[in-house]
């Protein structure tokens, strides 16, 4: 038998037993705990605040509280009309500027005349915050849900078209010219090789995207809305109840962090297809 042949299979054994090890399994357990830590340390730096009255109740109630005041308000349904709402108008926002951005986006990737032309203009346009262009929109569309769609379409439009563009620059440049070389229609190059070459970094961009949509959406919502979750922050802090407010927050922070992860298992999945960068 080979002695080569042997050291590796009493390497691999050696690692088998050191995998087995109980240590390993409390590293494990603990390294799944770590993302609690965190809300753990907030949470009773919260209860400490509140129970010693540091801050008066008025301004930060007790965890108990914020936790009856989001129960009654899952039960009374004001959070899922409120909820519905919302999602429905980051949805209609998020599809319109998602779709725009990318039909822009690479068409200033594979055509460097319109990034030339485009590109200064978009990038000088981009750095005006979407919350910015509000005064503005409702001068035009008032208070209407077109004000909505179109700041949530824009906060998703700018990093989507950005990070298209940079993706299909970034492709292997081999890649290209073998696609030249086999004289590849744009429409099979686009299929084959540009969509899957770029699904990294257009999904990073979208994800930036949506998170950029749901901060606006809501900020739009506590500033020019009658319902949403945004308004109901508002109409709490109107009432001067804070819990409400609070559980507003919990809310948004749960529904932004659970489409993060969606986008984030759909990127996993799709970025199989992606041929390797050079």
């Amino acid at each position: 038998m080979n002695v080569k042949s042997i050291t590796a299979r009493d390497g691999l054994a050696g690692l088998g037993v050191v995998w087995k090890q109980p240590w390993l399994k409390d590293i494990k357990a603990i390294n799944l705990l770590l993302p609690f830590l965190f809300p753990a340390v907030v949470l009773v730096l919260w209860q400490l605040t509140a129970s010693q009255e540091w801050l008066p109740p008025q301004i930060l109630p007790r965890p108990a509280q914020v936790i009856s005041t989001l129960v009654d308000l899952f039960r009374d349904g004001e959070i899922a009309s409120n909820l519905t709402v919302s999602l429905w108008r980051i949805s209609i926002g998020f599809a319109v500027g998602v779709s725009a951005g990318l039909l822009l986006g690479t068409l200033m990737g594979v055509s460097e005349t319109l990034d030339q032309y485009v590109g200064p203009f978009f990038k000088a346009l981009a750095q005006v915050p979407s919350l910015g262009w509000v005064p503005v929109l409702i001068l035009i569309f008032g208070l209407d849900e077109m004000l909505k769609y179109i700041i949530i379409a824009k906060a998703c439009f700018v990093p989507t078209v950005l990070a298209t563009s940079q993706g299909i620059r970034n492709i292997n440049k081999s890649y290209l010219e073998v696609a030249r070389a086999l004289v590849l229609p744009r429409s099979v190059r686009l299929r084959k090789l540009i969509i899957p070459a770029t699904l990294p970094t257009v999904f990073s961009g979208i994800r930036l995207a949506l998170s950029h949509a749901w901060i606006s959406l809501i900020v739009v919502e506590m500033l020019a809305a009658t319902e949403g979750v945004g308004y109901m922050m508002v109409w709490g802090r109107t009432l001067f109840q804070l819990d409400i407010v609070i559980a507003g927050m919990v809310v948004i922070g749960l529904i932004g962090l659970m489409m993060d992860i969606g986008l984030s298992t759909a990127e996993r999945r799709l970025s199989k297809w992606a041929p390797c960068h050079g």
